[in-house]
């Protein structure tokens, strides 16, 4: 760790490297004990647990299963305040590593590290409650589902910036693209809006010896698939990021091989950064599916779900996450234009209704791969500067006039 930190092993960082044993236990049994989206009651326990314990003020029950820590400054007197967030929940999926503490929950694992993000905003949290070296209120938000249940919205649905009216919000994520001791951000765009769709189309069912009785819904549905590319390749303007993925098909009974279904079912995602691009695709997935249908004697319908919003980091925000990263790990090791993800994250949400920045934290490719892999694990050594640049971000921006000597 001490490699690529240098003079960052003092200060937040170093505070949390003291203790990063016990919060790796943390990390493990978080890991061992996954719990889904708006399920977390095990893990929020813990979190207000160990909150409480070090004499933060806790709040529990927003947005469900959500959990808020007010950390009061040596001062007040500036007025600010800053929030810190971290996501709880885990996914359906069976992990399938082999480290002792391995999940422990049949079909639920911590694939992404959001036990990882929990456990650095403990250690910052309990940093910032032993120093208080700042001039304003710090509150931390532990966020329940994220992997798919929009827990950021249903925080802020449920008051969260109006009971804990943060002035800006930060939020990271662990990147195996970024090695250990790096952090990427850029100005703009981090993660791509996310939208659901699903094209049902109806023809009318038969033998499949007498085809030419059936309006057959498989034969639509391939086409509607083959169509659907069109759109980014022939309408989406080049300069334009945006993905169509239709991913899952289901008509028919694979034992019934004879028999010519009524209806098919086309599920997929679209992912884009511009709203404008968004509408787009929504409309022409609409025109083409119709079309297609019709032009076959079939009817086809779409619901077209949007459910996270492209995370867009603010500017100003941008420029100072980005330079306390480059005062704890050096400039080299910061890349300030990290290019964007296709993936989506419900951080957007939060910053739709507060200025802020979401951040990568380098932790290396595992040997279990990418995120969301069935082997993932979270890197325990970057738990140090994770936990270290979160509480910085807090230090540096509502400062005490008068600092303390560093612990």
């Amino acid at each position: 760790m001490g490699s690529y930190l240098g003079a960052a092993l003092k200060g937040p960082v170093g505070f949390v490297a003291q203790r990063h044993d016990a919060l790796t236990a943390i990390r493990r049994d978080l890991h061992a004990h996954p719990e889904i989206g708006f399920e977390e009651h095990r893990t929020a326990a813990l979190v207000a647990e160990r909150l409480h314990q070090w004499g933060i003020e806790v709040h529990t029950g927003i947005g469900r299963t959500g959990v808020v820590g007010v950390i009061r400054g040596r001062s007040e007197a500036s007025g600010k305040s800053i929030g810190l967030r971290a996501d709880m929940d885990a996914l359906p999926i069976r992990e399938e590593s082999e480290v002792p503490y391995r999940s422990k929950m049949h079909g639920r694992m911590h694939a992404c590290g959001h036990d990882g993000h929990t456990t650095m905003l403990l250690g910052a949290a309990q940093y910032l409650a032993a120093t208080r070296e700042f001039d304003g209120i710090v509150y931390v938000i532990f966020q329940p589902g994220e992997e798919g249940y929009a827990g950021a919205k249903a925080m802020i649905d449920d008051g969260l910036f109006v009971r804990f009216p943060a002035d800006e919000v930060y939020g990271q994520h662990n990147w195996p693209g970024l090695p250990p001791g790096h952090i990427g951000l850029n100005p703009g765009p981090m993660m791509a809006a996310a939208d659901r769709v699903e094209i049902t189309i109806t023809g009318r069912g038969g033998h499949g010896a007498h085809p030419h009785l059936t309006i057959d819904p498989v034969l639509i549905a391939a086409h509607v698939i083959t169509a659907a590319q069109s759109i980014v390749a022939r309408n989406v303007a080049p300069l334009e990021a945006a993905v169509v993925s239709l991913c899952a098909v289901t008509s028919g009974n694979l034992d019934a091989f004879s028999v010519v279904p009524r209806e098919a079912k086309i599920s997929g995602t679209v992912r884009a950064f511009q709203h404008s691009v968004q509408e787009q695709i929504e409309t022409r997935l609409r025109e083409l599916a119709e079309a297609t249908a019709r032009a076959f004697g079939g009817q086809a319908s779409v619901v077209y779900q949007r459910m996270y919003p492209a995370t867009i980091n603010h500017k100003p925000n941008y420029e100072f996450a980005a330079q306390v990263a480059e005062e704890l790990v050096g400039r080299e090791r910061v890349a300030r234009t990290l290019p964007p993800s296709m993936g989506a994250e419900d951080f957007a949400f939060m910053l739709q209704a507060k200025p802020g920045c979401y951040v990568r934290l380098g932790q290396g490719c595992p040997e279990g791969g990418w995120l969301h892999s069935t082997r993932y694990d979270f890197n325990d050594a970057v738990i140090p500067l994770g936990a270290g640049f979160l509480a910085a971000l807090a230090e540096r921006r509502i400062p005490l006039t008068t600092i303390r000597p560093e612990i």
